[in-house]
Parts: structure tokens; C-alpha cells; sequence
């Protein structure tokens, strides 16, 4: 871990690979000035590393409940999503922009986003978390029923 770890009710996972390392520097200022409680998963510096090694961990983190929510990032934000949406419960959604945001949690209930260090401005991407974390599921049973149809595709694949 990198720090950021406090004890709070509310935590969000984050982590990256050296592409999306700066990114996430960025995003732990904000979450910093915000008084945002977050764990930060690594790395901890532009040395190379795996993005499915990091991906797994913010992954683990959500799944089990240690933390609430998650961001990944990796130079384009493909590689970590495909990564971690591999853990069953794991809806990660790569977003371009805050309204991809918004309906990531809205509709899908998203609970990890994904980014592109090297595709996205800081401001941006800030914009786009800032969209993320602060909108909540719809509960509208159209919602949750594709919720639950993809809970039951996970169950089908299972080995």
C-alpha cells in the first residue's frame, strides 16, 4: 500500500499500473483537499508493473467488502477494467466522460470505475470521479432486474 488508509465508515479502493500512476496521484490530491477516505492499492511509482496484479487488488477489496467502491487506471483504462470485471461482483465500467459516469452508476450500478491515464486531462477524469462517486443506483426494478441477469451470468459461468 502507498498510504492514504484511515478508518472510516466509507472507503474507496484505487490503484494503478505505471500508466495511469500520475492519474491517480491526481485523484489522491483530490480525495486529500475532499477529505475523500480512500486505500490506495499501489503502485507507488512509474515503475512497471502488471495492471492485472494491481487490478486484483482493488477488485478484492470491493468484493469483500473492505471497501465500498473502486477506480482503476491504466494507460487506456482496457486492460484493468477486462481484469477486473473477472471478479464475480466486480461491475467495473470504463468511462470517457461524466455522463458514462452517470449512468454507469445509475443504471448499471457500477462498483469500480475504470480510467485511462494516458487518454484522459486531469480535469476531466477528476470530473468524471467526482460524477462517479457522488450519484447512487437507480433502485428501479428495470435496473435491478438487469443487475440480477448479469449476477445470474456470473453464477452460469462459475467453475
Amino acid at each position: 500500500m502507498c498510504g492514504g488508509e484511515e478508518t472510516f465508515s466509507f472507503m474507496i479502493a484505487i490503484g494503478s499500473d505505471h500508466g495511469g500512476y500520475e492519474l491517480k496521484e491526481a485523484i489522491k490530491g483530490y480525495f486529500d483537499s475532499e477529505k475523500i477516505p480512500y486505500k490506495d492499492l499501489g503502485t507507488c511509482s512509474l515503475e512497471s508493473v502488471d495492471y492485472s496484479d494491481i487490478g486484483i487488488l482493488v477488485a478484492e477489496a470491493v468484493k469483500s467488502g473492505e471497501c465500498d467502491s473502486g477506480i482503476v487506471i491504466c494507460g487506456t483504462g482496457i486492460g484493468i477494467s477486462i481484469a477486473v470485471n473477472k471478479v464475480p461482483g466486480i461491475r467495473a465500467a470504463l468511462c470517457t466522460d461524466p455522463y458514462m459516469a452517470r449512468m454507469a452508476r445509475e443504471h448499471n450500478d457500477a462498483n469500480v470505475l475504470a480510467l485511462g491515464g494516458r487518454v484522459l486531462g486531469e480535469g476531466l477524469a477528476l470530473e468524471i470521479v467526482k460524477t462517479f462517486i457522488s450519484t447512487p443506483f437507480s433502485h428501479e426494478s428495470r435496473h435491478q432486474n438487469r443487475i440480477d441477469k448479469i449476477s445470474a451470468i456470473e453464477e452460469q459461468y462459475k467453475e
